[in-house]
């Protein structure tokens, strides 16, 4: 719809009587929290009738006000709230059954991201909690062993699936270090609104009660004085978990929850620590779960104004994708899901993408790297490497590779890299992409340019750099991303030829610990562990809001599983920034990138080359 531009979509959403969103936007929202595509989730309490009817408003106050969607999934559950104490009330509960719920957050506290297809047969995504902890003091992570069963004796598994109770974070072995903080997460709210808050635990390592008694803290308000996990489960490894209801007040400031955890010295407890394995956060009305839109932050409202910034002009997504993630539709995006309540849905195949948009599936289930190629490294005509990579993401023919860089001409040209060259170049009607152009007489050949396609094609990450598609035609290959407006993080660490800006200490901060929360994904939050092989201030890019995003996968591998402690491969990456362990015995872990990525802070703090 080439007519329509993003940024006059608002529109409000209602499912029969309930309001879901109002005077909503997309484009502000994603601008926002700097994302590219965006999900709603809503559970809602039994219906009075047999049909349920979603309603997309125009809002009246804009006049080129539009609504839009993408992807729309219904899924039956069965009941999963109950009565929960109203904290701040003594001996008040609320009635949840009745209640309409919108998922604010849901976390594998101590885990790595948990895909659809992995749940418990609710589709639903459960993410790193890492982001959400409050200050440096994160406490430890902990795994089940193969020994150490969950048993489901006291809920049922829908509840939450066993990846969540087979892992967890605690404070630590330390007590005087555990006595003197609280281990903490903060989440964004809307103020004026209730909140319930789910805790999942599962105690695997310790089998008697008093062993581990903690305090819980939930925005200064003690929701539990004395929690101990085999208390309440009766047993080692058995889940549980505990609700908690509170109103988050409209006063300035009230737009934060906080969930602190403490050891409770009064109960004189043989360990002194706290644990915790799952979180999630609903809003909860009868009527309107409707909030408003996000404001940008007061330092990307600075570097928006400082920076020349650029305006994304380009078709909205004509395919609805059934997801449960929704799918990518350019700047912005939203996907209501609305789940109903009763029975369990069976699980769909996993990995399944029937859609034609030439967006891409936001999670892939498989991430295997290394195919077989020819000798040369070339690759012909539309070869095994085609077939191998549909449907993974878009197709360009190189007659669109041509017309959009205006016949590869020099003038287009934004960076050199082991690759090729890379081009600015344009799509859709003014969509801007960043095109690299394989070639012929580079070392990295076929293998590299279908790693980057299956790495990339199967993360979404707000710090990793976005594949749209590629071409493969004849001798000529082509990967296309989102266009960084603002390039390299070296470039604006050093006075070159580019009259860029230097960047504040603060800029450096911010993009340091987004690049690093990029890797962090990589080696945590995926299905399998990927080692990136190449971090390096080059690799590091900027987009219009200074956002890091961590690109170039060509290197990357898929990491070592359980049983292994590293992987025998040859040594690949950029002098400079490769991890002598890794260089002299030719074993790699993620700790690799760890270290490439403190030559990367090194950059950062002293404006200096690596070599």
């Amino acid at each position: 719809y080439n007519t329509f531009d993003p940024v006059d979509s608002y529109f409000s959403v209602t499912a029969n009587d309930l309001k879901l969103l109002s005077n909503f936007s997309a484009s502000v929202t994603c601008q926002a929290l700097s994302q590219a595509y965006l999900d709603r989730e809503y559970s809602l309490a039994p219906l009075d009738s047999d049909t349920l009817t979603v309603t997309f408003t125009p809002s009246d106050k804009h006049d080129k006000a539009f609504a839009f969607v993408n992807g729309i999934e219904l899924i039956e559950m069965p009941e999963l709230f109950d009565e929960a104490p109203l904290l701040g009330f003594d001996d008040q509960t609320m009635d949840t059954k009745t209640m309409h719920f919108q998922t604010m957050f849901r976390l594998n506290v101590g885990g790595q991201y948990i895909a659809p297809s992995n749940d418990s047969g609710l589709s639903r995504m459960w993410y790193d909690d890492t982001p959400y902890i409050y200050g440096s003091a994160t406490g430890v992570t902990n795994q089940a062993t193969k020994e150490e069963k969950i048993d489901y004796k006291t809920q049922p598994e829908s509840i939450a699936p066993v990846d969540i109770y087979s892992t967890s974070r605690s404070m630590g072995a330390n007590k005087d270090v555990n006595m003197g903080y609280n281990l903490t997460w903060i989440f964004q709210v809307d103020p004026a609104s209730m909140y319930l808050t789910r805790l999942h635990f599962c105690e695997y390592h310790y089998s008697k009660a008093n062993q581990i008694v903690f305090k819980i803290y939930i925005n200064n308000r003690t929701a539990e004085t004395a929690a101990d996990v085999i208390g309440w489960s009766g047993g080692q490894g058995v889940p549980t978990y505990k609700d908690y209801v509170l109103y988050v007040k409209d006063q300035p400031g009230d737009d934060e929850l906080w969930l602190a955890l403490h050891p409770a010295n009064e109960s004189k407890p043989e360990f002194y620590d706290a644990l915790l394995n799952g979180v999630e956060v609903f809003k909860l009305n009868d009527t309107d779960l409707s909030g408003p839109n996000p404001q940008p932050s007061d330092m990307l409202v600075q570097n928006e104004h400082k920076s020349n910034t650029f305006h994304r002009k380009h078709e909205t997504s004509r395919t609805f994708v059934i997801s449960t993630a929704g799918g990518a539709a350019g700047f912005a995006l939203v996907a209501a899901i609305i789940v109903v309540a009763r029975r369990q849905k069976k699980k769909r195949a996993p990995g399944t993408y029937t859609g034609t948009s030439s967006w891409l599936p936001l999670y892939g289930h498989s991430h295997t790297a290394g195919t077989k190629s020819s000798g040369s490294g070339k690759s012909t005509g539309h070869s095994n490497l085609t077939a191998m990579t549909q449907g993974l993401c878009r197709y360009f023919s190189l007659h669109d590779m041509k017309q959009a860089t205006k016949n590869f001409d020099e003038s287009n040209v934004i960076g050199v890299g082991g690759f090729g060259k890379v081009y600015k170049g344009v799509i859709d009607n003014g969509f801007k992409v960043a095109i690299k152009r394989s070639n012929p007489q580079s070392e990295q050949g076929v293998n590299e340019f279908q790693t980057e396609i299956e790495m990339l094609s199967k993360l979404r990450h707000k710090h990793l750099v976005s594949l749209i598609g590629f071409c493969e035609e004849g001798d000529e290959m082509c990967l296309v991303y989102d266009y960084m407006a603002l390039g390299t993080m070296r470039e604006h660490l050093y006075k070159g030829n580019k009259p860029l800006d230097l960047l504040t200490w603060k800029q450096r901060l911010e993009i340091c610990i987004g690049a690093a929360r990029g890797l962090h994904y990589l080696h945590t939050g995926a299905k399998y562990t990927i080692i990136h092989r190449d971090v390096k201030t080059t690799n590091i890019l900027l987009d219009e809001n200074w956002v890091a995003k961590v690109s170039d996968f060509g290197l990357s591998k898929t990491g070592p599983n359980m049983n292994q402690g590293h992987i025998s491969t040859v040594v690949k990456g950029s002098f400079g920034y490769l991890d002598p362990e890794y260089f002299r015995r030719q074993q790699l872990t993620e700790k690799s990138d760890v270290y490439s990525f403190g030559v990367v802070l090194f950059e950062a703090l002293c404006a200096r080359p690596a070599l």
